[in-house]
């Protein structure tokens, strides 16, 4: 059983970074328990399930290997590292495809199709962004050929004015992360092969 983490003043005072990827599991809220625990780390950390990434953003690590299976993770942060993934331009296509979702037909299903199509022929980051928000329930699910293939949750209006603000503003935050530490590596391979790369270095 998990021991009840007591929240100090320093964790109380620090807002936790919410990345803007949304999934079942994400550990937000064991974050303070985590800071708790975390080693002291002199070298580079190494994360072979980053993940949406929320324990990565709120480290304060100065060096990093940060690992996923997941390429569409690891493209969108790697996007957001080299300044092609902004705030700004999420917040154009969000109120872009947010306003076509509100308006398709069929409750908003044919236009949530349409990106699904899209993205599993292009894999675009900011389609990415979009189904892991418009999905069903913050699922994240793929078949095996690689596509997307949870259904939409049902909600239009899902793209409403403060809900877009709100995933602008976690990735302006996640930006600042990941932007202040060039020491900070993203890669798409097994766990096997990143906890094994160490003792290559050597």
């Amino acid at each position: 059983m998990m021991k009840e983490t007591k929240m100090t003043p320093q964790m109380k005072s620090n807002k936790i970074i919410v990345p803007p990827i949304k999934s079942q599991g994400i550990k937000t809220k064991l974050i303070p328990w985590i800071e708790e625990i975390k080693p002291n780390v002199k070298g580079k950390w190494i994360e072979p399930f980053l993940g949406t990434g929320v324990v990565a953003f709120n480290s304060d690590f100065k060096k990093a290997i940060l690992n996923d299976t997941n390429p569409h993770i690891i493209n969108f942060y790697k996007q957001i590292q080299d300044k092609k993934i902004t705030a700004e331009l999420m917040k154009e296509y969000l109120i872009s495809e947010g306003g076509l979702l509100s308006v398709a037909g069929d409750n908003g299903y044919d236009h949530f199709r349409k990106i699904k199509d899209r993205f599993n022929k292009d894999f675009s980051p900011y389609d990415f962004i979009f189904l892991s928000r418009a999905g069903f329930n913050g699922m994240m699910r793929f078949n095996k050929k690689g596509h997307w293939n949870i259904p939409f949750c049902k909600k239009p209006d899902r793209f409403a004015q403060s809900y877009t603000t709100k995933i602008c503003n976690q990735i302006k935050a996640v930006s600042k992360v990941i932007q202040q530490e060039p020491d900070w590596t993203f890669y798409n391979k097994s766990f096997t092969e990143i906890i094994l790369m160490p003792l290559k270095m050597i």
